[in-house]
């Protein structure tokens, strides 16, 4: 018999938060007594974006080219962010695999699928741009069908989209209508209600407590619209997350230190007039991108001057990795020539003039009270819980990967997820699947 599968990936959410995620009544009736892995290694940078682009393809970000949330584009100060499936260069993922099933498929609020051609309900994780007035285009523009416009326009009431719980409100809504409608095979669902509550107050705290509470009743609304539809004995629900948060003390541009030493030259009113080196910020960790990578002088210059400013250990970042390097330690690689980490308590800024050090704001993920994008072994874990008729009953695994989420996706939905990195998790399916 065709079995379903509901994905809630719950941003932020960490192995720290399970202890009180499991007093909460819709966990214990949904998800107590399954499968769980503890403590899920990310991967690097540990950034929603390349994180969920892996979780969908079951590739490292060196094969599936989202190495951060934002468009690379030097001396634009909000540059837009890659909400649409056109960033990924890996073409295979498991909304693919599904339909070339011939199963049905949802995708809401998941990252950089806008247009993505195999999601049959899509709605993006993609919001109004400025002079933006009609809803509908704006999500029509995503990929959103006509049929899930309707369902947005109904559901959208009074919601103001990147507040919260408001928009993860709308989108729980959105999902249980799509539910009770059409019933998808795959459904994937992205609410970011936690990690916006960590940016914003730190790690641990009422807020984030309320996130998780509020996590909990969205698994409960889910799965009651699940249960009148008659799906229940047929659905494996999984809820796991994407990356950790770390406590962030000050924010730090590393533009200005690349302007100070000459690789990036300002007009007299502060803006960008050329560059040989820039920084992209990825809040605690940073890929410095060259203009022209064949530039050997150029690269061993800002190699050398990079590695100084490590090794005094007050610039924010005490280790630089060649992209040779990260490529061979985190299957991170691409068009940039080097990445900063964090020293552990300073996430990077954009700012291209002084101050050099920031105090926190909400305007940017990357200036809050925590953050992340830093190494996957550093911080705070994310977690993998599943329960349903695809999976074995009360197995703990102590770690798994991030990429072996989308090959576990596929065996239990019976697809082939062609050249994934990772590995079904075996361990926790039972033995049919």
């Amino acid at each position: 018999m065709k079995q379903k599968l509901i994905v809630i990936s719950a941003d932020a959410l960490c192995d720290v938060d399970m202890e009180y995620l499991k007093t909460l009544p819709n966990f214990q009736k949904y998800l107590a007594g399954g499968s769980c892995v503890e403590r899920v290694r990310s991967i690097y940078p540990t950034i929603t974006y390349p994180c969920h682009t892996t979780m969908m393809t079951g590739v490292w970000p060196q094969k599936h080219g989202v190495l951060g949330n934002e468009e690379f584009i030097p001396g634009v100060e909000k540059a837009p962010w890659k909400w649409f499936y056109e960033a990924v260069k890996w073409d295979e993922d498991i909304f693919k695999a599904a339909k070339r099933a011939g199963l049905t498929t949802c995708g809401i609020f998941w990252p950089v699928t806008g247009r993505h051609p195999a999601v049959d309900y899509l709605i993006d994780a993609y919001w109004p741009q400025p002079g933006d007035t009609d809803i509908r285009e704006v999500f029509a523009r995503a990929g959103s069908s006509e049929e899930v416009l309707d369902i947005i326009v109904r559901q959208m009431k009074d919601c103001v989209l990147r507040t919260h719980p408001a928009t993860e409100r709308f989108q729980t809504r959105c999902a249980r209508e799509i539910i009770l409608r059409y019933q998808p095979d795959l459904m994937m669902v992205h609410p970011t209600n936690i990690d916006s509550y960590r940016h914003s107050y730190g790690l641990f705290n009422d807020k984030v407590k309320k996130g998780i509470e509020e996590t909990d009743a969205y698994i409960g609304e889910l799965m009651e619209a699940v249960e009148e539809a008659g799906l229940l004995e047929d659905t494996n629900l999984v809820l796991t997350s994407d990356h950790g948060h770390m406590e962030v003390k000050r924010i730090l541009s590393p533009n200005i230190l690349l302007a100070d030493a000459g690789f990036i030259e300002l007009d007299g009113q502060g803006r960008l007039k050329d560059w040989q080196a820039y920084c992209l910020s990825g809040g605690t960790s940073a890929l410095i991108y060259l203009k022209d990578p064949s530039d050997q002088e150029i690269h061993r210059r800002v190699e050398e001057y990079l590695r100084g400013l490590a090794k005094e250990g007050i610039y924010g970042f005490t280790q630089v990795f060649s992209e040779e390097e990260i490529r061979e330690k985190e299957h991170l690689g691409g068009d940039f020539s080097f990445v900063l980490e964090t020293d552990g308590y300073t996430s990077f800024g954009k700012s291209l003039v002084r101050p050099l050090v920031n105090s926190f704001d909400e305007t940017d993920y990357r200036y809050g009270r925590a953050t992340h994008g830093h190494l996957p072994d550093r911080g705070i874990w994310p977690v993998f819980y599943a329960k349903g008729p695809g999976f074995l009953e009360n197995v703990t695994l102590k770690t798994a990967n991030l990429v072996d989420e989308a090959p576990t996706f596929a065996r239990v939905l019976g697809v082939d997820l062609k050249g994934a990195d990772g590995h079904a998790l075996e361990q926790l399916l039972k033995p049919a699947w």
